[in-house]
């Protein structure tokens, strides 16, 4: 790994800012608070989906373990708690395990946002508004051209559940993608290699390859909606016991948000947790100390509310027009 200077970058890395300060300006209107977090902790949320990254304290003799945030929502679930209101974060954030891509780098920057005595429904409309306020004020326009496609983003979103989803591009009927048995067979017979691969193995395959592609492709961004519960470790279910209140947002087949109504139950919630510990340890992930303050903090009632994180540089990148996160950067980590 290497550290790249890319001064060519300026004119992307200065409209970058101004879509940074569009954001800031956008959450002062709408009244959220700013909120200043760290980006170490002496523990984590368990999430069997990701990897992260461990660091040392070391004093004297004092020596201890540290965590690379992947995420604020360890802390801003504590504040959210103790009634601070709708907030934001906008800062960096930590995640292992991928290669560098176009899309992806270690170290990147998250936009999270939380409102109050709303469910997800609700942050559907709000994630429209955000976008058109930063199209609207740094480009005077609401339509984004991106490659060969052009976004409007004034326009009706489209949405689609995960179950019609996987049926209408997979050929993956509900009764298969809520059963893992015949999920794991049908995987099988398309191809997929299911050794040593866990259900969300499987379905992050499956989706990658065959459903990302189809979204945010028509004229305008796609939530798609409603995951299994085995893939939304801290959303609330739905009344059917199989799906949870999550959503992603996409534009041009890229995955730019994912929002939830948070869960409450601070017992159910700790049930997922070990679910999610047992999942880390089988995948062989690093056995990071669990968050169980986070638990003890849901005892003391967090209040109904919904959430979302977005990869800021990709959705800067997606404003920008260009087809790489490094085109933003002025330095950069290479391999």
């Amino acid at each position: 790994m290497k550290i790249q200077t890319n001064i060519q970058n300026l004119k992307n890395y200065k409209l970058y800012l101004k879509i940074e300060e569009a954001t800031h300006q956008f959450f002062k209107k709408n009244q959220y608070l700013r909120l200043d977090l760290p980006v170490l902790s002496p523990a984590l949320i368990p999430e069997s989906y990701l990897e992260i990254f461990e660091t040392r304290f070391n004093y004297l003799n004092n020596r201890s373990s540290l965590y690379l945030t992947p995420s604020p929502e360890l802390f801003i679930k504590r504040l959210l708690v103790e009634k601070i209101g709708d907030c934001y974060y906008l800062g960096k954030a930590f995640r292992d395990g991928e290669l560098f891509s176009p899309l992806h780098s270690p170290e990147f920057t998250i936009l999270e946002f939380y409102k109050v005595g709303v469910d997800y429904n609700y942050l559907k409309k709000e994630i429209q508004k955000l976008l058109l306020f930063i199209s609207q004020s740094v480009f005077k326009k609401t339509k984004i051209t991106y490659g060969k496609l052009t976004i409007d983003l004034n326009k009706k979103w489209e949405e689609i559940s995960v179950t019609e989803a996987f049926e209408k591009y997979a050929h993956i009927k509900p009764k298969e993608l809520f059963n893992h048995n015949l999920f794991k067979k049908r995987a099988k017979n398309k191809g997929y290699q299911i050794n040593n691969c866990s259900y969300s193995d499987l379905f992050s395959q499956i989706y990658v390859q065959e459903i990302e592609p189809n979204l945010g492709v028509n004229g305008v961004p796609t939530i798609i909606y409603d995951y299994p519960k085995e893939l939304a470790a801290l959303a609330k279910l739905n009344p059917d016991g199989l799906t949870a209140q999550r959503f992603e947002f996409y534009i041009a087949g890229v995955e730019l948000g994912d929002g939830y109504t948070e869960l409450t139950n601070w017992k159910e919630q700790k049930e997922r947790f070990l679910k999610e510990e047992k999942e880390r340890k089988k995948a062989r992930k690093i056995d990071h100390k669990i968050d169980w303050g986070f638990i003890g903090y849901l005892k003391k009632g967090l209040s109904k509310c919904a959430g979302i994180a977005i990869g800021f540089d990709r959705l800067a990148m997606i404003f920008v027009g260009v087809l790489d996160i490094k085109k933003l950067k002025l330095i950069n980590l290479v391999c």
